[in-house]
């Protein structure tokens, strides 16, 4: 038996996604880098990271990778769609605002996520996981706060469809429970690098990035992005999906300290005090749920034990 299957449901789902997340931390900050126009950037991420995304689904299903598109059905194809939007969106928000902005952003996705599963899926989130979710919001509020008068709307604007897609696109995963939808990202990478290529060759003279750039956008739409995104999109098999959202916000902490580091921006007090709250919330759930997956455990031994003793008998 494997490390991974050797966890609980729940510590695989929570080490899946917190590790998607780290690994897509630097995405915003090697989109600004990169500094390609709007149409080319989305062109070599939709290309390259559909390549990607066959490799890892070729590599995980092997001949069965067929039978593995067929499961998706008619659920996977909105997921590509979907996530098509939070790709276009995510990237235009970045060429036209502030990494800061779409990164605060996209942390309402647990919000909407929550609202999207408790109108679909009918499912009820206790009370420590709204708490957990406005404290982020919170500590995100502050590390950004002093971005928010510097952003353009059209940059806000596409922020805000990246996140009310990605939210959908998780609670849609969580209708097909079982069901692995990550193969079904090479037909959101198609989708997004066929429009921007169609758009990037009518702009005329289309010509190679610059070594530099193209290093930068290799590493990123070939490994970062189809590792990342693979293992955030099984999340909702194992995690609700506004627990899915909610770990996202490690991208957006850890992707802002990046930006501050490598651009050498300076942070604020109120900013530093913002992402302590945010990974300070992440770790107290976290260690609060473990506490009680063990007591929980230690009550169902002896129930179990008890039961086979009556049947025994």
């Amino acid at each position: 038996m494997s490390r991974l299957s050797a966890l609980s449901y729940r510590q695989q789902g929570l080490l899946l996604t917190g590790g998607g997340a780290l690994i897509m931390a630097p995405d915003a900050l090697l989109i600004k880098v990169a500094d390609l126009p709007d149409a080319e950037i989305l062109m070599w991420r939709g290309f390259l990271s559909a390549l990607g995304f066959f490799l890892i689904a070729l590599i995980r299903h092997g001949r069965g990778i067929l039978a593995a598109y067929r499961r998706c059905g008619w659920t996977g194809i909105a997921v590509a769609l979907l996530f098509s939007l939070t790709t276009s969106g995510f990237v235009l928000g970045n060429q036209y605002t502030k990494a800061g902005n779409v990164l605060m952003i996209l942390a309402g996705s647990p919000l909407i996520a929550a609202a999207l599963s408790r109108v679909i899926l009918k499912e009820r989130l206790p009370r420590r996981t709204w708490l957990a979710i406005w404290l982020c919001m919170a500590g995100i509020a502050m590390i950004v706060v002093d971005d928010v008068g510097a952003g353009s709307w059209l940059g806000n604007a596409f922020a805000l469809m990246a996140a009310t897609t990605l939210a959908l696109n998780f609670t849609l995963c969580r209708t097909r429970p079982g069901v692995d939808m990550s193969p079904m990202l090479v037909f959101n990478g198609v989708i997004v690098g066929g429009g921007a290529g169609l758009v990037w060759l009518a702009g005329g003279a289309p010509s190679l990035p610059a070594g530099h750039q193209l290093t930068v956008v290799i590493l990123l739409c070939l490994v970062i992005v189809p590792c990342g995104v693979t293992l955030l999109q099984r999340g909702p098999l194992y995690l609700p999906a506004a627990e899915v959202g909610l770990l996202l916000l490690l991208e957006v902490v850890v992707g802002t300290l990046l930006a501050w580091w490598i651009l050498a921006e300076q942070p604020a007090p109120m900013a530093l005090v913002g992402g302590t709250l945010v990974l300070g919330t992440l770790f107290a759930k976290g260690l609060y749920e473990r506490r009680l997956e063990l007591r929980l455990r230690a009550g169902a031994g002896p129930a179990l034990q008890d039961s086979a003793e009556r049947r025994a008998g």
